[in-house]
């Protein structure tokens, strides 16, 4: 019986594995919906998720209604698969119930939360949380695809969402049935990104390496190919005067997130 347990036990890491390691973004969807509980354990795992203090500084907001959906596309930028996708979560970094938590205990709250670090805190809780769900969300067979652009109209988004002060959208997601087989974008190769014991800034050879397979797999794969290369792609998204998202700024003022250090 032992041995048939730790079978299983193998048998579930490998599949575990292969899911994190098959990871794609997928951007069409099959017109078909993901069931609640699907959904529930999705969300389940997204809570579950490592977070600072167990203070859980995120909220997800669920956007399912059609015309909802197609309005977001829209105020990302005209991505049609968030309006394709079932499912369209929102990941918040959410500091609106410490300020509830501290409003209870007559304690100010403005002066602590405008400090950067919790900024930092919020977002990486954020994209803890995006992870989780998204390596979930593949487990049942689904695919997903993560939308930075909910920040593109951020005071928009936030209108809709119907956000209070200190909770800032930072991250989408679109959720559905795959209805396509996108090929793996080749990563960076390890040495440039995983190092012992110290940082290794020597990294010239290995991203000129990383530059030919990624400019082969540009003109290689079936759809939108173009010519190109990951360090040239790279330079050229920061391209000075680099302002993504104009309106982060402003809102963040608004949403409280302000240093004022």
């Amino acid at each position: 019986e032992r041995k048939y347990v730790i079978i299983n036990f193998l048998i579930i890491i490998q599949v575990i594995m292969k899911t994190l390691l098959s990871h794609r973004s997928i951007r069409k969807y099959h017109n078909r919906p993901i069931e609640k509980e699907i959904l529930d354990e999705i969300l389940k795992a997204v809570q579950a998720a490592p977070n600072w203090v167990n203070l859980q500084h995120i909220s997800v907001i669920v956007v399912q209604e059609q015309q909802r959906r197609e309005k977001f596309a829209e105020l990302c930028g005209g991505q049609k698969h968030i309006a394709q996708a079932p499912v369209f979560l929102v990941f918040c970094a959410d500091f609106y119930r410490t300020w509830l938590a501290c409003k209870e205990n007559g304690q100010e709250f403005d002066s602590v939360v405008s400090q950067i670090d919790n900024l930092i805190v919020g977002a990486n809780e954020v994209g803890i949380a995006l992870g989780t769900a998204v390596v979930a969300a593949e487990s049942f067979g689904l695919g997903t695809v993560p939308i930075g652009d909910i920040r593109l109209h951020a005071f928009e988004a936030i209108r809709e969402l119907n956000l209070p002060k200190y909770v800032v959208p930072m991250l989408g997601l679109c959720v559905g049935y795959p209805a396509e087989e996108p090929g793996q974008k080749p990563r960076l190769p390890k040495e440039a990104v995983c190092f012992e014991e110290k940082y290794n800034s020597d990294l010239t050879g290995l991203l000129k390496q990383y530059d030919e397979q990624y400019a082969v797999y540009l003109r290689e794969r079936p759809w939108n190919s173009r010519v190109g290369d990951w360090t040239g792609m790279n330079a050229d998204f920061y391209r000075p005067p680099y302002c993504h998202y104009p309106e982060v700024p402003e809102m963040l003022a608004q949403q409280g997130f302000l240093s004022q250090r």
